[in-house]
């Protein structure tokens, strides 16, 4: 299950947008979006891994995507599988630069885009088991 999802600007680190938060589930949630924009601040550093990776901690697995100097990050279970969680980033990137594509780089306050909500792709990525097959 998807559990946090974030999205941060890479060349400065500014986080701006969070969403598709079911951590209220989640033991020391505080301590995992501690994690994530540490994972932004080093990011912004110049310590770009690659444009596609997954980081385990804990009990969770963060996926994240680089394209276009945005990072999409989420959270999910273990269980959750790899490939699906990669799509969804794939659609959540979609979404927001469909919505918010002219005003990324001008953004200047942390969680400018807050009231971003991806409310058709988030249904269907909620949950491994009633999600479509994919391929």
């Amino acid at each position: 299950m998807v559990k946090l999802t974030m999205i941060a600007r890479v060349t400065d680190g500014l986080p701006l947008a969070e969403g598709l938060d079911d951590s209220r589930d989640v033991p020391d949630a505080d301590y995992y979006k501690q994690q994530v924009k540490s994972l932004f601040k080093n990011l912004s550093m110049g310590h770009n891994e690659a444009s596609r990776m997954s980081i385990e901690s804990g009990p969770y697995i963060f996926h994240y995507i680089i394209e276009g100097r945005i990072c999409y990050l989420t959270m999910c279970d273990r269980s959750y599988p790899k490939k699906l969680a990669f799509q969804y980033l794939e659609d959540l990137k979609t979404e927001f630069e469909r919505v918010n594509g002219s005003q990324i780089e001008t953004a200047a306050r942390p969680y400018a885009f807050i009231k971003f909500e991806d409310e058709e792709t988030v249904p269907g990525y909620q949950n491994s088991t009633q999600c479509c097959k994919v391929e």
